[in-house]
């Protein structure tokens, strides 16, 4: 497999990334979804890279030299749809990788995290992801598919490795950036073309929770089949319109 390291292809094997896309050490990183060899919301991904590469004064490359790598990439690894990882060190270093990627067409089996997470301020996209991933593995050894994650302040966050959209006393919902939320790039887009409301919510209010999704760049808004094996309603025309506004905002 290729990839692109600093603007240039090399063999995976051979470079300083790992078959997932990271770069040795610690830095910032996109998740992009392809379809049909274009990249989805990649100026809003581009944007965020930004804003997270300030914060952790990472210089970025030219957005040019990003974008016009990346086309390459797509080309010579072509995925009918596909998981673009681009990501950045302290060094100036960066890598991209374009992986196939499996939509996930069933609701999610959701359970609760056990241990409270301490926030400090908004995160950022960041390497190394381990802690995330292992989450998500001690959920998915217990037979669920997601995990809930809350915060020290009892307040609920997101999964482990995506935004959550719940629907509570007949309103939708999703907590705010400040109680340890990534910024995501598709709960931006449902914020700005639905009428979500933006608010903390509560552990106690987990069993309130009528119908749910899981948001993400990769599976756009997931169902939520059940939460610690208390079923929900499903919304699916309100999925469905949630896939049309991804499909009509993303490629750019």
């Amino acid at each position: 497999m290729k990839v692109i390291v600093n603007g240039t292809f090399v063999q995976q094997e051979q470079s300083p990334c790992s078959p997932l896309g990271w770069l040795q050490g610690a830095g910032i990183f996109e998740t992009i979804k392809t379809v049909n060899g274009k990249p989805w919301a990649l100026s809003r991904h581009m944007r965020r890279a930004a804003n997270s590469a300030a914060k952790e004064k990472i210089v970025l490359p030219s957005e040019e030299l990003v974008r016009e790598s990346i086309a390459s990439l797509l080309k010579e690894e072509s995925h009918p749809t596909g998981l673009l990882r681009v990501s950045f060190d302290a060094s100036r270093n960066w890598a991209a990788v374009h992986l196939p990627y499996a939509e996930l067409l069933s609701p999610a089996k959701v359970t609760i995290h056990p241990v409270a997470l301490v926030t400090q301020g908004v995160p950022i996209k960041s390497y190394p992801y381990n802690h995330r991933l292992e989450i998500l593995e001690r959920a998915q050894l217990q037979g669920f598919d997601e995990t809930f994650v809350v915060n020290t302040d009892g307040k609920l966050c997101e999964g482990s490795v995506c935004n959550v959209l719940l629907k509570i006393a007949d309103t939708w919902c999703t907590p705010p950036l400040s109680d340890g939320v990534l910024p995501g790039v598709m709960r931006a887009l449902v914020i700005e073309n639905f009428n979500v409301v933006v608010r903390s919510i509560s552990v106690a209010e987990i069993p309130k929770i009528e119908s749910a999704f899981l948001l993400s760049s990769l599976r756009i808004a997931q169902p939520i089949a059940s939460i610690d094996g208390r079923e929900l309603s499903q919304s699916h025309e309100f999925r469905e319109e949630i896939q049309a506004m991804a499909l009509r905002t993303s490629v750019g």
